[in-house]
């Protein structure tokens, strides 16, 4: 696991040493053990090392063998071994044992469609010298980050965007569509970042720049959904045996590895096939009250056999880290429970260098509980559309609230106007009373919804269930899930692997029909089926939690006077109606409506805004230490 950072310079200019220094250092807690650099007319490469495998031999940027082809790469490759040996077969002679060779030489022999023959997590770049052009790609789930900037001059890179900011010269203009998008998900979709002009390059994609500056974007992969109806049986055992090969796989290291471990059947799948094969460590975090997620995480390991650290997590705890992750995170990512994933980051990097982790389960197999709401709104779904306009007119129209009214009109309300992941905080008329826009400049941007529509104009074929986990697969995972997975865990030199998120498992959980993802009435049905003997009863039957943060009671309290100050005095009150917001407050204290998530959103916007619209904010961070001690 690295950080990587390159420049290409339209002028054929070579990029810096300096320059291209300060890049890596800003994200030096992505690979405290090496650096390094090359450059020559026209680009220039730097790398920061975290040593997974090969420790001594994997120094970047690294060459082919008569040095026409430069990598630099962030990530792991899962079947490396397997590939290596068929370009070994093929002629290619390796010079280490490193998983970023084999990237090098599978360029060489296959050019750009070398992504498609990678299994893992990855954000690399590839300079070919004879082409003169830059080659970079992203995983297809999204694990890795890769940000980039192109103007006239030059094209940056970097696996965080700090790192941007870092190389000069680079705009900090807040984009108001982005913003919009914020307040909507609780996080900016991809490709945007809260900055005009940077972008995200999507899971699943490459993108290859010339010397004089042309560019090429192109998605090599589609996490879409295709069931087939075959007796549940043999899902089951496929299901059993592709999550142990991928566990397997994923387990692969130089260095001390574990296991997160929560109350939820997800994580406990991951350390049951990992405690199959070695004794392991694994680690929970938690918070005081009767949902402690430790209580249930330590019987857990305790059943599993593991070598088991818990953290209780105070208030002050929580909210001295909120500073040090918003600077993690690069862009305001507003999910509470990315707090608690820095702390367990923290205690896990005390033992161990790799964990693994069940990030994407739910995704995959139907886990969140928004995904019954298809099976639940079923008797009205043999409507034609116009006449569910027509009911929906109706019953929009009568006032006040009775018995089925939101029922009705969530059931004549079409999939693609009523679901837009697993987070939609602020609702479109709140965004407008809330934003300090005026209603004309407003009107202007696009909604959520329009953001939304591509993913469901490629999934109109499917079920509703099978839409809505794409929605997620497209938006919420990469934008949500695995941006804080990453950057909470990068801030503490921390490696993190999801074998959910793994190509082969995925061929399977696409062939598997919705009937079998939501059925029995319970979520991930056929997963649950799948882990019968393998995890303990206790946890199988237990419903689906979350991360449960006491943010709604928190800001009740004298905490929520605290959060409001540095919404009112954080520099942000030329964007919002501070007026509108101290209402919002102020009936969440009173008791009348929860707003917490809202005004979190605004919170982490806030801390945000002062520490990334501060450019001398930003470095001072760097400098004290931040970086390197989270």
């Amino acid at each position: 696991m690295c950080g990587i950072a390159g420049i290409v310079r339209f002028d054929n200019q070579e990029p810096a040493y300096e320059t291209l220094k300060r890049m890596t250092d800003v994200s030096v807690h992505r690979g405290p053990d090496d650096s390094g650099f090359w450059s020559e007319s026209g680009v220039g490469l730097g790398f920061r090392r975290l040593s997974i495998i090969d420790l001594s031999e994997g120094h970047q940027p690294m060459a082919n063998e008569d040095d026409t082809v430069w990598i630099v790469f962030n990530g792991e490759i899962y079947n490396y071994k397997e590939l290596r040996n068929r370009l070994e077969s093929a002629g290619h002679r390796f010079k280490t044992h490193t998983d970023t060779e084999v990237i090098v030489h599978l360029y060489e022999e296959y050019g750009e469609e070398c992504v498609k023959l990678l299994r893992g997590m990855f954000g690399f770049a590839v300079w070919d010298r004879r082409k003169r052009q830059l080659f970079a790609a992203r995983d297809p789930f999204g694990i890795k980050p890769f940000y980039y900037v192109k103007n006239a001059d030059r094209f940056i890179f970097a696996s965080e965007m700090k790192s941007i900011l870092a190389a000069g010269g680079v705009e900090r203009t807040i984009s108001m569509q982005s913003l919009l998008n914020y307040l909507t998900f609780q996080y900016v979709p991809e490709p945007d970042t809260m900055f005009a002009g940077i972008h995200k390059l999507p899971p699943a994609h490459t993108i290859k720049i010339q010397a004089d500056g042309a560019m090429e974007i192109r998605k090599y992969w589609d996490p879409l959904f295709q069931p087939e109806n075959r007796p549940i049986h043999d899902y089951i055992e496929e299901l059993r045996e592709r999550l142990r090969d991928s566990v397997v796989h994923h387990m692969q290291s130089d260095v001390y590895r574990g296991c997160f471990l929560s109350s939820g059947i997800d994580s406990t799948a991951i350390a049951a096939y990992m405690r199959a094969v070695e004794p392991i460590k694994t680690f929970s975090v938690g918070f005081e009250g009767p949902n402690n997620e430790t209580v249930i995480a330590m019987e857990t390991a305790k059943a599993l056999g593991t070598e088991h650290y818990a953290k209780v997590i105070t208030r002050q705890d929580y909210f001295d880290a909120v500073p040090k992750a918003v600077w993690h995170q690069d862009e305001p990512v507003a999910d509470p429970s990315a707090i608690a994933l820095y702390h367990v980051a923290q205690l896990a990097r005390e033992h161990v260098t790799v964990v693994l982790s069940g990030e994407g389960a739910d995704e995959l197999f139907g886990g969140y509980r928004i995904y019954r709401e298809p099976l639940s709104l079923a008797p009205l779904a043999w409507m034609p559309l116009p006449l569910k306009r027509a009911l929906h007119r109706i019953i929009s129209g009568i006032p006040g609230q009775f018995y089925g009214k939101n029922f009705l009109l969530r059931a004549t309300t079409p999939l693609e106007e009523r679901f837009l992941g697993n987070a939609k905080i602020f609702s479109e008329s709140l965004k407008e009373a809330v934003v300090d826009f005026g209603t004309e400049a407003y009107g202007k941007y696009k909604s959520a919804w329009e953001t939304a529509r591509p993913f469901y104009e490629r999934s109109k074929h499917l079920d509703p269930v099978s839409r809505m986990q794409y929605i997620d697969l497209n938006m919420w995972m990469p934008g949500d899930i695995l941006m804080k997975a990453d950057k909470m865990t990068m801030a503490h030199s921390l490696e993190l692997r999801v074998p959910f998120l793994d190509k082969e498992l995925f061929e399977l959980a696409r062939r598997i029909p919705a009937s079998y993802r939501i059925a029995g009435g319970t979520t991930k049905y056929i997963f649950r089926k799948a882990m019968q003997g393998i995890i303990p009863d206790f946890i199988l039957d237990r419903p689906k939690l979350g991360f449960p943060v006491p943010i709604r009671s928190w800001l009740r309290e004298e905490t929520g006077d605290v959060l409001m100050e540095q919404i009112k005095y954080g520099g942000i009150d030329h964007l919002f109606n501070m007026q509108t917001v101290e209402k919002l407050y102020w009936q969440h204290r009173g008791g009348q409506a929860d707003y917490s998530r809202h005004l979190w959103v605004l919170y982490i916007f806030s801390l945000w805004h002062q520490t990334y619209m501060q450019s001398e904010q930003v470095n001072v961070l760097a400098a004290s230490g931040l970086a390197a001690n989270g």
